[in-house]
């Protein structure tokens, strides 16, 4: 779905994102999506174990690449302290990159939003440790 190269440019904004936040990020890629993406996402937050931070601030992006469909999901520590539409933002940008046929350059903006929205939440903290892995994973 990304070459070798690509997957290493969303590794590395995931891993600048962070820079920002205490907040974790993963991306997770599927071609086809044959439920609700929401739900989906879910059900990968759970597999991928991105529950167990300690601040409960974990966010998936999720996206069926064939299926045109994604979703960002946020841990419970999240959901507790930011507005409902808090992932509108990052969500629109992502989909006007994906309109034009770019994936990578999509989800890099992606991330780097989603970690400028979570610093105002969630901020960088000196003792912060990287708990969740920054590479993608695909379904």
């Amino acid at each position: 779905m990304l070459s070798n190269t690509e997957q290493q440019q969303v590794a590395a904004a995931i891993a600048a994102a962070e820079k920002n936040t205490s907040g974790e990020l993963r991306v997770h890629l599927e071609k086809v999506c044959t439920e609700d993406p929401v739900q989906r996402a879910i059900a990968v937050f759970e597999k991928l174990g991105m529950q167990r931070t300690a601040a409960r601030n974990g966010v998936l992006i999720y996206v069926a690449l064939q299926s045109n469909q994604l979703a960002i999901i946020g841990d419970k520590g999240i959901n507790e302290k930011v507005p409902s539409d808090f992932w509108d933002s990052t969500r629109d940008l992502m989909i006007q990159h994906f309109k034009e046929g770019q994936i990578t350059i999509g989800l890099c903006a992606a991330i780097s939003e989603a970690g400028k929205q979570l610093a105002a939440y969630f901020p960088y903290q000196d003792n912060d440790q990287n708990e969740l892995s920054n590479d993608i994973s695909f379904g």
